[in-house]
C-alpha cells in the first residue's frame, strides 16, 4: 500500500505529466540560467559550511571579539576616572589651589633651594650605598 510507484509499475500521475510538459517548453538559455543559480547557491552553501567548520578562524573571531570588547571597556573607564579626577578637583577648596600655585610660583622663582635639597638628599643615599657591605 504505501509501496514507491516507481518500484510497483504504478502508472505515472498527472501531476509529474504536467511537471514533465513544463519542462520541455523552457528553452536552453533557461534551463542555463537555473543550473548557473543552483550552481551560486550551492557555492554559497559550500562556504558557509566551511566558515562554521574551520575551527581555528573561528577561535580567532572570537579572540578577537574579546579584545576589542576588553579595550571599549578600558575606554569607558579611563573615561569615567577622568571624570571623577576633574569633578574632585573642581571641588578642591580654593585655597588648596591657591597653595599648590603658590608653592610652584615660588619654586620657578627660585629652583636653587630645590636643587640643593635635592643634591643633599642624592649625596645622602649615595653615602649610605657605599656604606653597606
Amino acid at each position: 500500500m504505501d509501496q514507491d510507484p516507481r518500484t510497483t509499475g504504478a502508472s505515472v500521475s498527472a501531476q509529474s505529466v504536467n511537471a514533465e510538459s513544463e519542462n520541455a517548453s523552457r528553452t536552453p538559455e533557461q534551463i542555463r540560467s537555473d543550473i548557473e543559480q543552483t550552481r551560486e547557491e550551492l557555492g554559497d552553501t559550500v562556504a558557509e559550511l566551511a566558515a562554521k567548520t574551520d575551527v581555528k578562524a573561528r577561535v580567532h573571531d572570537r579572540v578577537e571579539e574579546t579584545k576589542q570588547a576588553a579595550r571599549e571597556k578600558v575606554e569607558g573607564t579611563k573615561t569615567a576616572a577622568q571624570e571623577k579626577f576633574s569633578d574632585a578637583a573642581s571641588k578642591a577648596p580654593p585655597s588648596a589651589q591657591e597653595g599648590a600655585a603658590t608653592v610652584i610660583e615660588k619654586i620657578r622663582a627660585n629652583p636653587i633651594p630645590l636643587a640643593a635639597g635635592a643634591a643633599l638628599l642624592l649625596a645622602f643615599f649615595i653615602g649610605r650605598r657605599s656604606a653597606m657591605p
